[in-house]
């Protein structure tokens, strides 16, 4: 039997980013287009993934997106992704809560103000001034990632121009984000462009929150909103199918 060379076969590159804000080293996945490297005038769009980890969503996001974005699919424009990889989920992607049994079983609540500044103010910068990007950035996040997109969308949108949300826990705090309007619907120039939500066979609570959460966004006369109700699937196995529908329906296609 022949012996054949063994190469590695690469998907994209870790880099580590220390936080000042958060006092710590974050570590990010990234996934470049094809013909990035040989290009060096073309500028992309960055899609942000929360749960960005090796070993949670970016593998099977980056393929997703490497499908939605060829050539003869073009859901996608060719994109960067960036998968931020977690250190506590339930400290970033939660604000503070009021009920008790929140705080007994997450009891390093809190953080997501501090993890909103660290997306604004260092990571879109750092990966802004390390690659070829453009204005157009997607925020994709699910189940606590979708309750911290959400609040990013309800209090600092324009952060993001495109948002895709899956089975957003808007359950936390007893659904304290739903009670207050986002605020781009009265601040059309801050609004995104579009925003998807999804969500499956996930229980009543779960999936009339999602239901409001596009119904408020309807609301804003700036925004394309997007809904997708996926009853054969449940949250542990909806982000996939989620992302792919997402990406075509912000794609327009």
């Amino acid at each position: 039997m022949a012996a054949w060379p063994q190469t590695p076969f690469s998907i994209g590159e870790v880099l580590t980013l220390r936080s000042t804000v958060l006092g710590e080293q974050r570590t990010l996945n990234i996934a470049l287009p094809a013909g990035y490297q040989d290009n060096d005038t073309a500028h992309y769009p960055v899609i942000f993934l929360l749960d960005g980890s090796a070993n949670e969503d970016f593998i099977h996001v980056a393929g997703a997106l490497q499908f939605a974005s060829m050539e003869w699919v073009a859901w996608q424009q060719p994109s960067i992704l960036v998968g931020i990889a977690n250190v506590d989920r339930k400290r970033d992607f939660t604000f503070p809560t009021t009920i008790a049994k929140d705080k007994e079983q997450f009891p390093t609540t809190g953080g997501s103000a501090a993890f909103i500044e660290f997306l604004g103010k260092e990571l879109i910068p750092f990966v802004d001034s390390s690659f070829r990007t453009t204005p157009d950035r997607l925020l994709i996040g699910q189940s606590l990632g979708g309750l911290l997109a959400t609040e990013i969308l309800f209090k600092q949108p324009a952060m993001f121009s495109r948002y895709l949300i899956v089975s957003p826990s808007l359950w936390w705090d007893d659904g304290s984000l739903l009670k207050q309007p986002p605020a781009f619907i009265s601040d059309p120039p801050h609004a995104p462009r579009q925003v998807f939500i999804a969500v499956g066979k996930e229980g009543k609570r779960m999936e009339a929150d999602a239901r409001k959460l596009h119904d408020l966004v309807r609301k804003s006369r700036s925004t394309k909103a997007g809904f997708g109700y996926l009853p054969d699937l449940d949250h542990a196995n909806i982000l996939h199918r989620a992302v792919m529908d997402g990406l075509r329906w912000l794609g327009g296609k």
